[in-house]
C-alpha cells in the first residue's frame, strides 16, 4: 500500500513544476508529521503534582540489585519482600521510555496521605525459611540495594549490611544483617512535594527460621525548595562543572581553531598554488606537456565523481547520519529547554518520537545522494535507509534481552512494548522515509558534477602504506575524538554509574566542535588521497570520520577494566553492546559529518578547475 501511495506522488510531483512539487510534498510530510505529534501528545501521561491535604500520596516499590551493576535490576518483590495492607490506587503510569529502561514500579501497600503523619507502624512480617534466608543472604552479600519513588522523586536504600559495618573486607563474616524499618522524610511547599528521604533502621541479625517484622514511619516538614529546583539535589555540579570539564571545552575549541586555519592554509596557499602550477602546464604544448611530470589531484578529475561501489549501502548511511545528527541536536535542544532529565524515561521517550519525525531527513539526503550517484532502484535504498538504524538496535537489544530474560531481570523488555517500537516504525518512520526520498529524488537528485566521467577508470598508482584509504581513515578519527574524551568520560559515568547528566549546554558545545573537528580532518584527509592521484575518496571521507568510533569503543573497554566494579554475564554483556551502539551512531554521525565537509570541498576545487 505504501509503495503504491508513494509511486503515485512519486509520478504527480514529476508532473508540476519546482514550487507545486515542493509544496504538495511539504503539506503531505506535514500531515503525517502533525499525527506523530498528536499521537506522542495523547500517549504522554501527565501529572500536576498537586495535592490536597489528606490525598493519597504513592510510595512507589521501583527495582533492586547489586551497587556496582546499575543495569542488573530485577523487580523490588523478586526478593521476600511483603507488600503492605492497602491493595488498590487510584493512578498508575509507565511510558514507553520507562518500560524500555526497565523500569518496574509496584506499589508499596504503604497507606500514605498529604500533610498526615504516620506513627512508627508495622505494616507486614516474614518467615525467614530457608529459601527466603538464602535469598537475602545473597543480595546483602553482592551489596543489593533498592530504588523507590515518592511524586517522581527517587530515594534510595540499602537491603542490609555484614559484619560490622557494610565492609568489603568483613564478606567471610557468618553475621548478615538486614534492615526492616522505613523513616520517610517529606518535605512539601504549600500543595507541592518538593523533597523526599528515606532512612533505615532497625538492624536485625539474619538467622533462618526468625519471624522479620517490616515498619515504617512518614514525617511531613515544611520546606523553602520550591518546586522548580526540587530535583536539584541529586544532580552534582562538583563533578560535572569541575575545571578539567571547562579546560577541556577551552581545549577542543583551540584545537578548531587550529584545524580551521590548517583548512584555509590548504585551500588558500596549497591549492593556489596547484591552480598556478595547473595553468602554466595548460599553456604548454602537447609535447611539453607528455615530457613534463604531472602530478596531482587535477589527473583523476575524470574519475573524482565516478560512484563509489556499493551506493545503495552508502547512501543508506549518509541519510542515517543525517537523520541521527538532527535526532542528537533537537533532543539536545529539547533537554536544555525544558529539563527532560528530570523525569523517569522522558529522554528516551522523546528521542523515539523525535527520530519518528525526522525520517524525512534521511529519506530526503539518502535519497537525493543515491540518484545522484545514479542509483536506479530507490524505492530499494528507501527499505534499507529507514530498517538500517532500528534493525541494527533491535538485533543488539535481542542479544541483551535473551540475556535479561535468562536472568529474569527488569530489563528485559515487554512483548508489547516490543509491538509498540515495531508498530512506530512500520506506521511513521517508513512513510517519512518514502515521503523524504521522493522530496530528495525530485528536488536535488540531479547529477550535476563539474568533471564529466572517463567511460574508463583511471588505474591506482603505487603508493606508501600510509597514503592508502585504510591507513588515512584511522588517523582521521584521532583528533575527533582528542576533542571529545573528556566529555565521553562525563557521559559514560552518568549512564553506567549514578550520576545524572545534566550539562547538556557543554554537550552542545561538544557536539558544534566534534562537527567541525570532523569536517576540517576529512577534507584534509580527502586532499592528500587526491593529491596521491587516488580517486576513491567517498568511502574515504566516511570512514576517516566514522573511525572515531573505533577510539571510543576501544576507551570503553580501558573504563570497564579501570573505572568500574562491574561483575557477572548480565552486566558485562549490556555494557558491551550498548557501548557498541552508542559508538556505531557516533560513527554514523561523524562519517556523515566527514563526508558532507569532503564533498563540498571536492566539488569546490573542481569547479574553479580549467580543463581542456
Amino acid at each position: 500500500f505504501f509503495v503504491d501511495l508513494f509511486l503515485f506522488l512519486d509520478c504527480e510531483l514529476n508532473n508540476k513544476n519546482k514550487n507545486e512539487r515542493m509544496t504538495s510534498a511539504l503539506l503531505f510530510g506535514l500531515g503525517v508529521l502533525f499525527l506523530v505529534c498528536t499521537q506522542h501528545t495523547t500517549l504522554a501521561d501527565e501529572h500536576d503534582h498537586k495535592y490536597e491535604q489528606g490525598e493519597e500520596v504513592v510510595l512507589w516499590m521501583n527495582t533492586v540489585g547489586p551497587y556496582h551493576n546499575r543495569q542488573e535490576t530485577y523487580s523490588y518483590f523478586t526478593l521476600p519482600f511483603c507488600k503492605g495492607p492497602k491493595k488498590s490506587i487510584s493512578h498508575r503510569h509507565e511510558t514507553l521510555g520507562e518500560n524500555l529502561q526497565g523500569v518496574s514500579l509496584v506499589f508499596s501497600g504503604l497507606d500514605m496521605k498529604f500533610g498526615v503523619d504516620v506513627p512508627q507502624t508495622e505494616f507486614c512480617t516474614v518467615e525467614l525459611n530457608h529459601k527466603n534466608f538464602k535469598a537475602f543472604s545473597y543480595a546483602i552479600r553482592k551489596h543489593y540495594w533498592y530504588q523507590m519513588y515518592i511524586d517522581d522523586l527517587p530515594m534510595w536504600a540499602l537491603v542490609g549490611d555484614f559484619g560490622a559495618g557494610h565492609n568489603d573486607q568483613e564478606k567471610k563474616s557468618d553475621k548478615m544483617y538486614i534492615w526492616t524499618h522505613k523513616k520517610i522524610d517529606i518535605g512539601y511547599n504549600h500543595n507541592r512535594i518538593v523533597d523526599v528521604n528515606v532512612t533505615v533502621g532497625h538492624r536485625v541479625e539474619l538467622k533462618a527460621g526468625i519471624t522479620l517484622h517490616f515498619t515504617y514511619e512518614v514525617d511531613f516538614k515544611p520546606s523553602k525548595i520550591t518546586f522548580g529546583n526540587r530535583f536539584d539535589k541529586y544532580l552534582d555540579p562538583h563533578f560535572f562543572q569541575h575545571r578539567i570539564h571547562w579546560f577541556s571545552i577551552f581545549n577542543s575549541f583551540m584545537m578548531v581553531i587550529f584545524l580551521v586555519g590548517l583548512v584555509a592554509m590548504i585551500l588558500i596557499r596549497t591549492l593556489k598554488k596547484d591552480y598556478i602550477r595547473y595553468s602554466k602546464e595548460n599553456d604548454l604544448d602537447d609535447l611539453e606537456r607528455d615530457l613534463g611530470d604531472e602530478y596531482g589531484w587535477k589527473q583523476v578529475h575524470g574519475d573524482v565523481f565516478r560512484p563509489p561501489p556499493n551506493v545503495m549501502m552508502f547512501s543508506s548511511l549518509i541519510g542515517s547520519g543525517y537523520q541521527l545528527s538532527l535526532v542528537s541536536l533537537c533532543v539536545i535542544l529539547f533537554v536544555i529547554m525544558g529539563d527532560l532529565y528530570t523525569e523517569r524515561g522522558s529522554v528516551l521517550t522523546t528521542s523515539i518520537f523525535v527520530y519518528a519525525a525526522t525520517s524525512p531527513a534521511n529519506g530526503y539526503f539518502g535519497g537525493s545522494l543515491y540518484a545522484k550517484l545514479e542509483g536506479t532502484q530507490w524505492i530499494k535504498q528507501t527499505f534499507l535507509g529507514s530498517a538500517l538504524i532500528p534493525a541494527t538496535v533491535s538485533g543488539m537489544v535481542l542479544l541483551v534481552n535473551m540475556v535479561a530474560m535468562y536472568y529474569n531481570a527488569s530489563r528485559a523488555i515487554p512483548f508489547t512494548t516490543m509491538l509498540v517500537v515495531i508498530a512506530i516504525w512500520l506506521f511513521v518512520v517508513l512513510p517519512l522515509t518514502l515521503v523524504g526520498a521522493v522530496l530528495g529524488r525530485n528536488l536535488s537528485g540531479k547529477q550535476d558534477t563539474p568533471c564529466r566521467i572517463k567511460p574508463i577508470a583511471r588505474p591506482l598508482p603505487e603508493k606508501k602504506w600510509f597514503m592508502q584509504p585504510w591507513a588515512i581513515s584511522l588517523l582521521g578519527g584521532l583528533l575527533p575524538f582528542g576533542s571529545i574524551f573528556i566529555e565521553i568520560y562525563f557521559v559514560f559515568t552518568s549512564f553506567w554509574a549514578y550520576k545524572i547528566y545534566y550539562v547538556y549546554g557543554f554537550m552542545l558545545l561538544v557536539f558544534v566542535i566534534l562537527t567541525i573537528v570532523s569536517v576540517c580532518v576529512t577534507m584534509v584527509c580527502t586532499y592528500f588521497l587526491l593529491n596521491a592521484e587516488d580517486y576513491r575518496w567517498h568511502w574515504t571521507s566516511f570512514f576517516a570520520g566514522a573511525s572515531v568510533s573505533l577510539y571510543v569503543y576501544a576507551y570503553s573497554f580501558y573504563y570497564y577494566f579501570f573505572k568500574t566494579k562491574m561483575t557477572g554475564m548480565f552486566q558485562t554483556t549490556f555494557y558491551f553492546s550498548y557501548s557498541a551502539l552508542f559508538a556505531l551512531a557516533l560513527g554514523i554521525m561523524c562519517g556523515t559529518f566527514g563526508f558532507a565537509g569532503s564533498n563540498m570541498f571536492v566539488y569546490r576545487i573542481y569547479k574553479n578547475l580549467k580543463l581542456d
